[in-house]
């Protein structure tokens, strides 16, 4: 299952959504896109790693990144040495 997020605009709220494909609801709402394109890409990097798609204002998809899983904070041990 490929995880992602999508950037869009808000435009009830005004600002920028961070939100799971077909989802109606957002995971984190912020004024600025770049601000938003940074929490989701942590979410992310917290859950995995996936895609981060940004759309512009015409609901386009303008630019797309790649998200790797952050650090294991319990990586498992190598038991053969």
């Amino acid at each position: 299952m490929v995880k992602s997020y999508d950037v869009v605009k808000n435009t009830r709220r005004g600002g920028w959504d961070a939100k799971k494909p077909n989802s109606k609801r957002s995971s984190y709402h912020g004024e600025k896109q770049v601000e938003v394109e940074k929490v989701a890409k942590k979410l992310l990097s917290k859950k995995g790693g996936g895609e981060v798609r940004v759309h512009g204002l015409d609901g386009k998809i303008r630019d797309s990144d790649t998200v790797k899983p952050g650090n294991d904070p319990n990586p498992p041990r190598d038991k053969k040495h």
